[in-house]
């Protein structure tokens, strides 16, 4: 469910995670075949700059060259087909979350978010420690989610309003101010 004040848009993380992996492999490539190498990550450079200025139209078709480029380029490299198999599921990925890409550049003028990798990082390493094996107190998985749930309500400032929805009586009380 939509909820009122809320847009819903791709990360600009997870795309930019996607085109670094097949950044990497084209780096690999270019030890087998630089001139084919160089054409890939020229095409990698545009499908980014299409992404971020909202020219999707342009964008999907820079995808679409680069998984044909794909197809026909011929070479030992052994990670070749790691790299189209990662092109053609970026492809997919793009395609079914076109309608969720802004303007990102747009967005980072006007102060908007438009990525948050900052947060992923945290939470990651945060329930990432807690899962290790030497640490003394673990969290199950259950308990991981909802501690996530609690956090994610606390930074969107709906976790009061939940509270208040559980328990009517926190209604009238005023919220208790600190001091600075």
């Amino acid at each position: 469910m939509l909820e009122r004040g809320f847009e819903h848009i791709l990360d600009w993380f997870h795309i930019t995670m996607r085109i670094t992996v097949m950044h990497q492999y084209v780096k690999g490539l270019a030890h087998h075949n630089p001139t084919e190498a160089e054409q890939l990550a020229r095409i990698l450079r545009q499908i980014k700059a299409y992404l971020w200025n909202g020219n999707l139209h342009d964008g999907q078709i820079a995808i679409d060259y680069l998984v044909m480029d794909l197809d026909e380029v011929e070479t030992d490299y052994a990670s070749i087909k790691a790299l189209r198999k990662a092109a053609a599921e970026f492809q997919t990925y793009i395609y079914n979350n076109a309608w969720m890409i802004p303007n990102y550049a747009e967005r980072r003028r006007y102060g908007e978010r438009v990525s948050t990798g900052f947060v992923e990082s945290t939470v990651n390493t945060m329930v990432g420690k807690r899962f290790c094996k030497r640490q003394q107190m673990r969290w199950s998985k259950t308990g991981a989610h909802l501690m996530l749930q609690t956090r994610t309500r606390t930074l969107d400032g709906t976790l009061r309003g939940k509270f208040e929805q559980w328990y009517p009586g926190m209604k009238s009380a005023s919220p208790v101010k600190l001091a600075a």
